[in-house]
């Protein structure tokens, strides 16, 4: 995940160069203002954006002798637990990965029961999520979704506009290829329209016709049950998100392991391709 060594070096470089602590704070001092990436922030502070890849309901319920369904019921209870630890935790934006773009492919029982537990869940939590100052947002495409989900959807986010406490976002027929594709159609539109120009276009003008947008990019990225990838989620905001995986399945999931992954994400020094002080003062 670190930039490979030295791989913008000249030859000789090292050998030939040697730099005074206060040259390097220069150094460091000039950098901040001229980077075009992020500027790296305290890990401790108390407005981490977290977004999790809840994978294992079915696996879960398979070890059980369960029906899948069951697995993923028991998934909703550990999205309530996960959301009221989370800003105790310093968490103040939380993503979590609920329908994906390729969940269609699965039987349709399983994608109604999916669809059925959305619904269940804003009909039960929402007027709890609105009390407790939640803004909730739904990442994804809308296309293909039944009425009564639409309008579900539109009345979460409506209801939940001016909270500020704590945002949630489900990522829900949600697929990250799919967000740059329709970013990018987007954008090809506006220049058709003559609203904007192809030269204009540079990394947050781009980022900015995504679902995602305005909310910064997460700090940390987490999957659980085990496996290591993504699975096409937040494929754009995952440039410099600090990945861990767990070993538990979703259901199983509570504050004790999101107290874990954020333990070790702050023990984590952040570069953002560049040097953190140390770096540069220990090559003095």
């Amino acid at each position: 995940m670190a930039p490979l060594s030295g791989m913008n070096d000249a030859p000789g470089d090292h050998a030939a160069s040697t730099i005074t602590p206060e040259a390097a704070r220069h150094v460091l001092a000039h950098h901040e203002l001229v980077s075009s990436t992020p500027v790296p922030r305290d890990p401790g502070r108390r407005d981490l954006h977290v977004a999790i890849v809840m994978d294992g309901n079915g696996r879960w319920a398979k070890a059980r002798g369960m029906p899948r369904a069951l697995g993923h019921r028991e998934g909703v209870a550990a999205l309530r637990r996960t959301i009221e630890s989370a800003a105790d935790l310093g968490v103040h934006r939380l993503t979590v990965f609920g329908f994906s773009t390729e969940n269609w492919r699965r039987p349709k029982r399983e994608v109604m029961e999916l669809m059925g537990l959305l619904r269940a869940y804003f009909h039960s939590d929402l007027k709890r999520l609105e009390h407790r100052g939640v803004r909730v947002r739904i990442l994804g495409r809308r296309t293909g979704l039944e009425p009564d989900v639409l309008e579900m959807i539109e009345a979460a986010e409506t209801q939940t506009a001016a909270n500020d406490s704590f945002h949630l976002q489900v990522a829900f027929n949600y697929g990250g290829r799919a967000d740059i594709v329709d970013a990018a159609r987007a954008f090809a539109e506006a220049v058709a329209r003559g609203d904007a120009k192809a030269c204009d276009l540079n990394e947050a003008l781009f980022e900015a016709h995504l679902s995602t947008a305005p909310i910064p990019a997460p700090d940390l990225i987490i999957r659980t049950s085990g496996e290591q990838r993504l699975s096409n989620f937040l494929l754009w905001e995952c440039a410099y998100a600090e990945l861990i995986f767990q070993d538990v399945y979703w259901p199983d999931y509570g504050p004790e392991h999101l107290r874990a992954a954020i333990e070790d994400y702050r023990s984590r020094q952040r570069r953002y391709g560049g040097l953190v002080p140390e770096d540069i003062l220990a090559a003095s």
